[in-house]
């Protein structure tokens, strides 16, 4: 039954509302405030105690931040297995997110205080500054799933990355019949561009969108759309082919973006596990 004013709305249409609700604005940013408050407390709490020298990671300050930061850093890493569990409510996969979100940027402050600004080249500083390559990675995750997916949508419209390859294809065939009355040279450019791979390049040229060795481009620089009526053909057969291609490009750049800082964002959160570990028996070893 539909909503009326004055009523209330059924548990349905809350599920509904709260999934177009960003997990970063969950709760009316609850998860913010939280880390805020962490945040802000830490930081009093390092200025306000007298003591001399200022609270470092051996101080009893120092180990009450570095024992949240551990506690933290462990619940945070656990992100991985709770989306394998599908749940609803106060501790829903989207609120896990957001607190994954925000209380892993309250660790700049709390894992800089703990460290009492004293940096070495030991174990210690390693987890420190795995700790920030693992939260940077992590923003920009926040950022390519936030705004990436709209410029994928964008790009490639109402087609699928499978539509694109299949408009390659039949501009393939077409070229291959409409090269075949061109020199050898020309045909050679051809060739070479249909036996390319539609997927060439490295991994940093799908990031960069930067394809040197693009046998497509050269075969438009070699093959003038003002010669005969087969070489214009074929020329604008190659642009369309470069113009479909370059659509598939910006495509998998997106996706790549889009899976990249996973190949970061993870190994250095396993690095950082084992150089917490090798710190936490460090110090007890050295207590």
């Amino acid at each position: 039954m539909a909503s009326v004013p004055g009523t209330r709305f059924s548990e349905d249409e809350k599920r509904r509302d709260a999934d177009h609700i960003s997990f970063l604005k969950h709760r009316r940013f609850r998860w913010l405030w939280v880390a805020l408050l962490l945040s802000v407390v830490s930081i009093l709490g390092y200025a306000l105690i007298d003591q001399e020298p200022r609270p470092n990671g051996g101080s009893w300050y120092g180990y009450t931040l570095g024992t949240i930061g551990l506690l933290l850093i462990v619940w945070l890493s656990l992100l991985g297995i709770r989306k394998r569990r599908m749940s609803e409510g106060s501790w829903s996969l989207k609120a896990w997110t957001s607190a994954h979100v925000y209380l892993g940027l309250s660790l700049i402050v709390v894992g800089t205080l703990h460290t009492g600004f004293q940096i070495g080249w030991n174990v210690h500083t390693l987890a420190y500054a795995l700790m920030m390559i693992v939260i940077l990675s992590g923003i920009w995750g926040v950022y390519a799933y936030a705004a990436l997916p709209r410029e994928l949508s964008a790009n490639r419209g109402t087609m699928t990355g499978g539509d694109m390859l299949d408009r390659i294809a039949e501009i393939d065939k077409k070229l291959e019949s409409a090269a075949q009355p061109l020199d050898r040279a020309c045909c050679d450019l051809v060739l070479d561009v249909l036996r390319q791979d539609v997927f060439h390049g490295s991994a940093l040229s799908r990031l960069t969108n930067s394809y040197p060795g693009c046998a497509t481009r050269k075969a438009l620089a070699g093959i003038s759309a003002s010669g005969s009526d087969a070489e214009a053909r074929v020329h604008e057969l190659l642009t369309s082919r470069a113009e479909q291609l370059a659509q598939m490009r910006r495509y998998l750049r997106i996706r790549a973006m889009l899976e990249v800082w996973l190949f970061i964002h993870i190994p250095a959160t396993i690095a950082l596990l084992a150089a917490l570990l090798a710190h936490v028996i460090s110090v007890f070893y050295y207590w």
